[in-house]
């Protein structure tokens, strides 16, 4: 099977068990921004020698495996979704990455005296990018919380942590490569 199914020639796409919707659907472009977000978290974690780091936001991208598919999911077909045995988004997701900030958050080192400018490396550069990614995926899945009154309000959460987490190992980045 080829990847150029050309479904998508007249601007259409299909969400999971297959429900053709406009591409410019509020849930595709929500789910569109997650995935640029999974790429920038990519690319922060390539650029960083940092183990501990590499290894909190490689967790991050599985959970935003887990968080695009109830995206990509139309609220009518969630049930089948779980029944198939896919993970939904849930408070136990927000709480790990709550806790890991609450942890972070113990160094007061790693908050500057005056506001951040991105660029003090690469791997810095890829969180900052990655946590301005995840605030335009936040805001995106706001407009589907709006649409949609039994919106699990929990992926907007999650995102919400996420993006103050990569704001906090940027900021640890930067701390071990002695920026100020």
């Amino acid at each position: 099977m080829s990847i150029a199914t050309k479904t998508g020639d007249k601007g259409e796409t299909s969400l999971m068990y297959g429900r053709r919707v406009p591409k410019t659907d509020h849930r595709v472009d929500a789910y569109g921004c997650v995935d640029e977000l999974n790429s920038a978290l990519g690319l922060a974690r390539a650029a960083t020698d940092d183990e501990f780091i590499k290894k909190e936001i490689l967790r991050a991208q599985k959970e935003l495996i887990t968080v695009m598919g109830e995206l990509a999911t139309a609220p009518e077909d969630l049930e089948r979704y779980r029944k198939d045995g896919f993970e939904v988004t849930k408070g136990t997701m927000v709480d790990r990455v709550t806790a890991f900030i609450d942890e972070l958050e113990k160094d007061k080192s790693l908050y500057p005296k005056d506001w951040v400018i991105p660029g003090a490396s690469a791997a810095s550069a890829a969180l900052d990018n990655a946590r301005t990614t995840c605030r335009r995926a936040e805001r995106r899945v706001a407009a589907l919380v709006n649409d949609d009154k039994d919106f699990n309000i929990e992926i907007l959460r999650y995102l919400n942590r996420l993006s103050d987490l990569c704001w906090l190992l940027a900021r640890k980045i930067e701390q071990a490569n002695g920026v100020e």
